[in-house]
């Protein structure tokens, strides 16, 4: 005979349910508030630790990301060891294996779906421990050239001199080549100029040497360096090396700006011509064409 749905039956048996997962409540009570302690210490531990690393440990190590990177690890793991020892005080040591396993397999699906994003990730670690490459570093890298604002695990944020920021992906990044201009305090850059085919070449060239040499000192192994490099349409090219202290592109705009001026100012005290480009407009022709329309329409 089958049995009929009572819902007064299912009632007690709810109640019934609730009754005992209320008693195993407060059995678990204590064990709940310890491992809520346990949670909450080991939050304040964790703090207490990177801080004390902020502040002493890490003071050695000269780029911040890496700083950063240490502290946020250190600090995870504290919470990740208190979270383990919470889930043993409330006897959930079948819930730790489950969970243990089930991370396993999750983080094989997320790595496999993930894969770009764990590549900047790694990228980021790279970066981090990067030697050539720090925080406020002049760098330029596929066209980008800018101060180094930051190097997280994703991507590097650079800010251009006109304070817009470019975010490039870690993995671009190490993929690619760039140039740390704060690497070295000197680089050598070259100002380009003509003058005309009747100057004479040899005073040019020494007043130019001359011009260089007082207005940027050159240090140990620097020189200025001069050449002609080849005959123009108007103008006889050279070309003037010399060394500056540069770091980021402003010194180099700088550098640049004052070689110009000297050099111009120079070349009209001593008559030195720089040629430039004249364009020479011929109407002739049409002006003949024109009186050669206005007589056939008078005819």
């Amino acid at each position: 005979m089958e049995s009929k749905f009572s819902i007064e039956d299912s009632i007690v048996k709810l109640w019934g349910k609730l009754d005992g997962w209320l008693d195993a409540i407060i059995l678990k009570l204590p064990n709940i508030v310890m491992a809520i302690f346990i949670m909450v210490l080991f939050y304040f531990i964790a703090r207490g630790i990177r801080k004390l690393l902020r502040k002493f440990l890490l003071k050695r190590i000269s780029q911040q990301s890496i700083q950063d990177i240490i502290a946020r690890f250190v600090f995870l793991t504290v919470i990740l060891i208190g979270f383990f020892i919470a889930l043993g005080v409330l006897e959930l040591d079948k819930v730790l294996t489950s969970i243990l396993a089930g991370a396993g397999v999750v983080g094989l699906a997320i790595g496999l779906a993930l894969q770009g994003t764990l590549s900047n990730t790694f990228g980021g670690l790279i970066l981090s421990f990067m030697p050539k490459i720090n925080i406020d570093d002049f760098i330029e890298s596929d066209g980008i050239k800018g101060f180094v604002s930051e190097i997280s695990l994703r991507n590097i944020v650079v800010r251009q001199p006109d304070n817009n920021y470019v975010i490039i992906p870690n993995s671009k990044f190490i993929d690619g080549s760039f140039k740390n201009y704060s690497l070295s305090e000197r680089s050598r850059i070259a100002v380009k100029c003509g003058i005309g085919y009747e100057s004479k070449l040899q005073e040019v060239e020494h007043l130019v040497l001359k011009i260089i040499s007082e207005n940027f000192p050159q240090k140990k192994n620097e020189s200025v360096e001069f050449f002609f490099t080849e005959f123009g349409d108007s103008s006889i090219n050279f070309m003037v090396r010399f060394w500056i202290d540069m770091k980021g592109a402003k010194q180099e705009l700088e550098a640049r700006h004052e070689a110009v001026k000297l050099i111009k100012h120079h070349f009209d005290a001593k008559d030195i011509n720089i040629p430039f480009p004249i364009r020479t407009l011929d109407f002739g022709k049409n002006r003949l064409n024109m009186n050669t329309h206005r007589i056939k329409a008078e005819s």
